[in-house]
C-alpha cells in the first residue's frame, strides 16, 4: 500500500502522508491542508472519521469485540487483576510489582484526606442536587484546596498529583451518595483494600458494623476495571481538549465529568434502570416493549442494548454478566424490575431482529442491574461510571501533557449571514 493519500480540490493534487498504527489503523495526516490548499479544511460532526491524537493507551476494535489497556485484553485483566492495578497499568504503561503496588496504595491513602472546607460546599447543595453535578462542583473545589499548578516536566509533582485525586475522588464519591441519603459523612478505613474502603465509606450506617461482602467488592472490582479506559470517547476527548489548553488535572477532571454526565454517554446506565421502570408501571410486559423497539414508526427505544461503537457483542457485557447473576444470587433479591431486566434480555438473546442485528445487551445494561442490587440509587450510577473511569481521564491528561500536544482548536464551515451594514436602532 502507498504511503501516501492524493486529494484534489479545485484542480490541484495534493499528497498527504499516511500513519499506520501498530494495530495497523490507518489516518491520512492532514494537518497541512489548509496550508497548501489556501484555507480548505476538513468538516466531520461529531469526529467520526477524525484521529484527534496518537495515543498509546487504549486499543479498541468494534467490529471485533476487542478492548485492550496498553497491549493487555479486558478479559484478562478484569480475571487476573485489581482495580488499582489496572489504575497503575493505564497511568504508568506497565504492570506494578508488589513493591510499586504497595507505594502506590500507600501513597494514595496518604492523601485521603479532604479539607473540611469541602463540607461546606457539599452542605450548600440540596438533597435534590443530581449527584452528577455535585461530583463536577466538588472536583473543581479541590483546586481551590491545592491550588498549585503542576509542572509537568517534574515527575515527582505529575506522582503526586495523581495519588492526590486517587486518593481524594472516591472520598467526594462516597459523601455525595451519603448527602442524598442523609448519612454522616466517612473519611474511610486505610487498613482496607482501595476498592473495599469505596463499599464501606458509601454504605456504613452510623450505629453499626459494615461487613464486606466478597462477591461484591469483586462484582464492583469489576465493574471499575471495565469502565477505566475506553479510547477517545466524548468525556475523555474533553479532558484532553480541556488539559490542551494547561488547565491543572482537577480543572480537567471536573470538565470530563459534565461531559460524562449526558444520556449518551455516562447517563446511560441510568436510562437503563428509568426505562425498566416505565415499563413496571405500565404492568411490566416485556413482549410488548420487545415488538415496540422492533417497530421502526414506535418512538421507544431499547437502552441498554446494542452500542455505537461495537458492532458485536460488547466484550464488556460478557464479563460482568456472571458478576450481575452472582451479586443478585448473593443478595437474595427479589425486585421486580430486576425480573424485568432479565426477561428483556433472555428475550433479545433469542430474537432474530436482534441477534441479526447484533443488539446484544452492553454493559450499561447489566452495570445497572449491579448497581441497584447494591442498593445505590439510579442517580447516583454515572457517578460509579466516573469513578472507574478516573485512572482513564489521569493517563489521557498526562500522556497529553508529556507530548506537548497542542491547544485543541477545531475548525469549522461558517454558515451564517455575508458582511452587512449595520442598522441605527430607530430604523430598525
Amino acid at each position: 500500500m502507498s504511503n501516501k493519500a492524493t486529494i484534489e480540490v479545485n484542480g490541484q493534487k495534493h499528497e498527504f502522508p499516511l500513519v499506520t498504527g501498530t494495530e495497523n489503523e490507518v489516518a491520512i495526516d492532514i494537518k497541512t491542508l489548509r496550508g497548501v490548499t489556501g484555507g480548505v479544511t476538513t468538516i466531520d460532526p461529531g469526529y467520526k472519521n477524525t484521529g484527534s491524537c496518537e495515543s498509546g493507551i487504549t486499543f479498541l476494535d468494534g467490529e471485533k469485540g476487542i478492548l485492550r489497556y496498553r497491549g493487555y485484553s479486558i478479559e484478562e485483566l478484569a480475571e487476573k487483576a485489581d482495580f488499582l492495578e489496572v489504575a497503575y497499568l493505564l497511568i504508568f504503561g506497565e504492570l506494578p510489582n508488589q513493591d510499586e503496588l504497595d507505594k502506590f496504595h500507600s501513597d494514595i491513602k496518604a492523601q485521603s484526606i479532604v479539607d473540611e472546607d469541602v463540607k461546606k460546599i457539599l452542605d450548600a447543595f440540596p438533597k435534590s442536587a443530581h449527584p452528577m453535578g455535585v461530583l463536577a462542583s466538588l472536583t473543581s473545589a479541590l483546586t481551590a484546596f491545592n491550588p498549585t499548578s503542576v509542572n509537568v516536566d517534574s515527575e515527582d509533582e505529575m506522582y503526586n498529583a495523581i495519588v492526590r485525586i486517587l486518593g481524594k475522588f472516591p472520598v467526594l464519591v462516597a459523601w455525595t451518595l451519603r448527602k442524598k441519603k442523609g448519612l454522616p459523612l466517612d473519611y474511610g478505613d486505610k487498613s482496607l483494600g482501595y476498592v473495599e474502603n469505596i463499599l464501606k465509606m458509601m454504605f456504613k450506617q452510623p450505629n453499626e458494623d459494615y461487613d464486606l461482602s466478597p462477591i461484591l467488592v469483586n462484582a464492583l472490582d469489576k465493574l471499575l476495571i471495565l469502565h477505566a479506559d475506553h479510547e477517545q470517547n466524548c468525556s475523555t476527548s474533553t479532558v484532553r481538549i480541556v488539559g490542551s489548553s494547561h488547565a491543572g488535572l482537577f480543572a480537567s477532571i471536573s470538565a470530563g465529568i459534565s461531559a460524562l454526565w449526558g444520556p449518551l454517554h455516562g447517563g446511560a446506565n441510568q436510562a437503563v434502570l428509568e426505562m425498566l421502570e416505565a415499563i413496571k408501571e405500565d404492568g411490566g410486559d416485556t413482549k410488548k416493549y420487545m415488538s415496540k423497539a422492533k417497530d421502526k414508526d414506535d418512538p421507544f427505544r431499547l437502552m441498554g442494548f446494542g452500542h455505537r461503537v461495537y458492532k458485536n457483542f460488547d466484550p464488556r457485557a460478557k464479563i460482568i454478566k456472571s458478576a450481575a447473576d452472582e451479586v443478585l444470587s448473593d443478595l437474595g433479591i427479589e425486585d421486580p424490575i430486576l425480573d424485568i431486566a432479565k426477561s428483556l434480555e433472555q428475550e433479545a438473546l433469542n430474537d432474530d431482529y436482534f441477534v441479526k442485528r447484533k443488539l446484544y445487551p452492553n454493559v450499561d445494561f447489566y452495570s445497572g442491574i449491579i448497581y441497584r442490587g447494591m442498593g445505590i440509587p439510579t442517580e447516583m450510577f454515572t457517578v460509579m461510571f466516573a469513578l472507574g473511569r478516573l485512572p482513564g481521564w489521569i493517563s489521557q491528561w498526562k500522556e497529553m501533557r508529556l507530548r506537548k500536544e497542542p491547544i485543541g482548536r477545531p475548525r469549522q464551515i461558517y454558515t451564517g449571514e455575508n458582511l452587512r451594514p449595520f442598522v441605527d436602532i430607530k430604523n430598525r
